[in-house]
């Protein structure tokens, strides 16, 4: 695997499919144990994130770190990808267009890593993943099974920064996720 991977990773960096590699500082392709069970999965990099070149840096980092060491996790034991591997201007959110000119990366980390559970964080990974109209604040912690991976959303971390009230429910949905590893196939 580690050719495979480290061939996929080389690929990545030098993508030219869309214009976000035109205002790039770095390919955030993802961190943590590529065998792991529990990947998360979020919707592109911030700009911490394309300054440093991995996934979840910042204040919404922060949080999620703090999720996973609640629930008995850690960045260690997970891996942390999104559905774009540049930064979208301005944070906003990755058009359709980028979203598909980078999904095979994604598609090809998920079949390497092979893990059992996949938690979307925020809308834009769950309505890739889960459902085209996936609503956060309705559908979050409920699960569905595809092609032999459990797969849920929850809110953003970034979220739940801007909406604290959020926080229980999510923290109910990592419960729920690290309970799902420990679950008989």
């Amino acid at each position: 695997m580690t050719n495979e991977w480290s061939s996929l990773k080389a690929e990545c960096e030098g993508c030219r499919a869309c214009p976000l590699c035109e205002t790039r500082t770095n390919v955030v392709f993802g961190v943590g144990d590529t065998g792991a069970e529990l990947m998360f999965i979020g919707e592109g990099p911030g700009e911490r994130e394309d300054l440093k070149g991995e996934p979840f840096v910042g204040r919404a980092g922060m949080l999620l770190d703090q999720y996973l060491l609640a629930v008995g996790l850690s960045r260690q034991t997970v891996y942390i990808a999104n559905i774009v591997k540049c930064r979208p201007p301005k944070n906003r959110d990755p058009l359709p267009e980028e979203q598909q000119a980078c999904i095979g990366y994604l598609h090809r980390q998920i079949a390497l890593i092979k893990p059992k559970v996949i938690m979307c964080l925020g809308r834009i990974a769950a309505k890739v993943f889960i459902d085209p109209d996936f609503k956060v604040t309705v559908q979050h912690g409920e699960w569905v099974y595809r092609d032999g991976i459990w797969i849920t959303g929850t809110f953003h971390p970034a979220a739940l920064l801007r909406n604290p009230n959020q926080k229980p429910d999510a923290f109910a949905d990592f419960t729920a996720a690290r309970d799902k590893l420990l679950e008989r196939a």
